[in-house]
């Protein structure tokens, strides 16, 4: 598969590449950025799968959460895609910022004309994990899953729905019951239709329900102080109430003062990093 190198930096003995590929899945040129850690040039090492939030591209988190710090230190790739399908082909929602491009949501849409592009979803679990693995040196057996606001939605979905893939889950801020919630409602009548039976199947709080146990703990960060956990889009209190009925282990911490921005994140980034190794390099 064509893989092309945009730029790439140092960084913390290791190196921070952008890069493009054409996408079976999403059927358009995606994007995605990967922090390659200094021990990968001793052999595999595990991975961790970012996904951002709302109107983001593969920069946001690359620039601005302060992760190879302790990825580095950790020995833990991180893998950080784009948000959506992009360019001229691919159908968008001009005037909405939460919906449409930079607002895929990590489904596989179903109604047209998302459903021709916007398949974010099987490009998450299937086509950049299988694409990754080929192009850089990494443990496929080991494997882990993270991400923000709507990518903590993803992040959720995506480890619930494949626990033999994605070892080890957190999420900042997660939209947790997507179904429940303004932005999801608006997502998944866009992209699944109005019968709110497929919704299920890309809500974390629907999916613990019936997810298979054991499982190792779920981490979640959500600030007190966040706007959209006021205006009721994020919904934590709803999940959290879905795993204690399930016996789904979860660690919901919340931060007293902090919102939703990426000073939020980059303050308890440590602390995911290591959930993560605690399962990935040593679990």
């Amino acid at each position: 598969m064509p893989l092309t190198l945009h730029n790439q930096h140092t960084c913390f003995g290791g190196t921070v590449g952008y890069y493009s590929h054409p996408s079976i899945a999403c059927h358009c040129d995606m994007r995605f950025a990967v922090f390659v850690p200094p021990q990968a040039q001793a052999g595999p090492v595990p991975v961790l799968f970012y996904l951002s939030g709302l109107t983001c591209t593969e920069d946001n988190f690359t620039s601005k959460a302060g992760a190879q710090r302790y990825a580095a230190e950790h020995g833990l790739m991180l893998v950080a895609p784009d948000t959506s399908p992009r360019g001229e082909a691919v159908p968008d929602e001009a005037d909405a910022w939460d919906f449409g491009k930079g607002a895929g949501f990590y489904v596989d849409a179903t109604v047209a004309p998302w459903s021709t592009h916007y398949n974010m979803y099987s490009y998450v679990v299937k086509e950049l994990p299988e694409l990754i693995a080929h192009e850089f040196p990494i443990n496929r057996d080991r494997m882990g899953i993270f991400g923000h606001s709507m990518g903590g939605h993803g992040a959720l979905v995506c480890g619930l729905r494949n626990p033999d893939l994605f070892k080890s889950i957190s999420a900042f801020a997660p939209i947790a019951a997507p179904s429940h919630c303004p932005w999801g409602q608006k997502a998944f009548a866009g992209y699944l239709g109005a019968d709110t039976a497929p919704w299920q199947d890309y809500d974390a709080t629907e999916l613990v329900k019936t997810a298979a146990q054991p499982r190792r703990t779920i981490l979640i960060d959500q600030g007190t102080a966040d706007p959209f956990l006021k205006q009721n889009q994020l919904l934590p209190d709803l999940f959290a109430a879905a795993c204690k009925a399930a016996g789904q282990p979860l660690n919901l911490r919340m931060q007293p003062e902090y919102d939703h921005s990426y000073f939020f994140m980059a303050s308890f980034m440590a602390d995911h990093l290591r959930h993560h190794a605690d399962v990935l390099t040593r679990g």
